[in-house]
């Protein structure tokens, strides 16, 4: 009778060790992780924290930004603490697709090409692509960059539509193709000294950057014919609860005047918000 009990007993612990295996060897982009976030009261967002104004460090390598501060409003509501982690972004999906992330929540441009890899939420801020010059230079169009030199940060949603739309500003520009810049620090760098004449950048930074600059009268922003890009929060495709609750939460955010106030605080009145509309 022992020998039997005792057998059962070992098949009943390798069933539960095997149940065990499953569960944490099945992938994060393949289960509904809300109630895990939940039960942790954690998640982890990836950024580029040189992104200014969205998220970015500060000198005291504290993380500021646009996005920090919605993202942290957002998840106060569930009472979950959001922890930021730097990312590789030319592996953005991969790190949602592999755990080691839960979100991307830092001036996400969709895109098809993004759109087919990550899940998106809402739309929470839309944005412009606009070129920067010095008004001494009187670039008052696309035009007037004929022959120039022209600045994009790489792997930005400019860089890109430089490329998709050729006759808007690459066919015109000295060498029919932008000078390629890590940070836009650097590229108001080279535009204030001369060595560019014009800068393709989000609407929603060149606002910040300029008013950031030492002599912000200085330059001029011109808007193009370049479509409008909507800013969301990027998930796995497998989370359905988040996409519901971000969805939920940013509209809580809209009606309670939250929205508004961070939108104030980064923007002014210039920010682009469809959920206050």
């Amino acid at each position: 009778m022992k020998k039997i009990n005792s057998f059962f007993l070992l098949l009943a612990s390798l069933l539960l060790l095997g149940g065990c295996s499953l569960s944490v060897g099945k992938k994060a982009d393949q289960t509904d992780n809300w109630t895990a976030i939940q039960k942790r009261g954690t998640v982890t967002i990836g950024l580029d924290d040189t992104f200014v104004p969205m998220g970015y460090r500060q000198k005291n390598g504290q993380l500021a930004g646009y996005d920090i501060d919605l993202a942290t409003a957002f998840f106060k509501l569930y009472g979950i603490k959001p922890s930021f982690q730097t990312i590789d972004w030319s592996m953005n999906a991969t790190e949602l697709k592999n755990g080691t992330i839960d979100l991307i929540w830092n001036g996400f441009t969709k895109t098809p090409e993004r759109e087919a890899k990550v899940a998106f939420s809402k739309t929470y801020l839309s944005n412009d692509q606009v070129l920067v010059s010095l008004k001494k230079n009187h670039i008052d169009s696309y035009a007037d960059m004929q022959g120039k030199v022209l600045g994009a940060q790489t792997g930005s949603s400019g860089s890109n539509d430089i490329n998709k739309y050729p006759k808007l500003l690459k066919n015109r520009i000295k060498d029919h193709e932008p000078v390629l810049y890590e940070s836009f620090t650097n590229a108001f760098i080279d535009l204030t000294s001369g060595r560019i004449q014009g800068l393709l950048i989000d609407s929603s930074y060149a606002d910040y950057y300029v008013a950031h600059q030492k002599n912000p009268q200085d330059f001029q922003m011109i808007r193009g014919a370049f479509p409008k890009e909507a800013f969301g929060v990027g998930m796995r495709f497998s989370d359905h609860t988040l996409k519901q609750k971000i969805n939920q939460g940013l509209d809580q955010l809209a009606k309670n005047g939250t929205l508004d106030k961070i939108n104030q605080k980064w923007f002014g009145d210039k920010a682009d918000s469809p959920l206050l509309k």
